[in-house]
């Protein structure tokens, strides 16, 4: 693991452009995307429904606790709208928790 100095920037752009990506999989399967963070330097991603059971969410991606950090200063809890590429993303940004860890939820609106 590198130390803070050698990871690299992660632009609000780089982070707009892949939470758009993953909310767009959530749109297609009509769920939520859900991000659960690991120590080992990367966050889970799932779909589905966070009112059911822990075991129903389908993991559809990871991506490194950088970039995840950046989508969480780029949005914020509660209500979000957003234009990316020209799509417009609305969605609520949540908190659950999935099995023992805390997770981030994004809703669309």
């Amino acid at each position: 693991m590198g130390s803070t100095s050698e990871r690299r920037a992660v632009s609000n752009i780089e982070a707009m452009a892949t939470l758009s990506e993953y909310l767009e999989l959530a749109l297609d399967k009509g769920g939520h995307l859900v991000m659960v963070r690991s120590q080992s330097g990367t966050s889970s991603l799932y779909l589905g429904d966070v009112s059911a059971s822990d075991d129903e969410l389908k993991k559809c991606g990871s991506i490194q606790n950088e970039l995840a950090d950046a989508i969480l200063a780029s949005t914020q809890s509660g209500f979000n709208e957003l234009t990316v590429n020209g799509g417009a993303y609305r969605f609520v940004r949540t908190f659950t928790q999935v099995g023992n860890k805390g997770a981030v939820v994004f809703a669309s609106v």
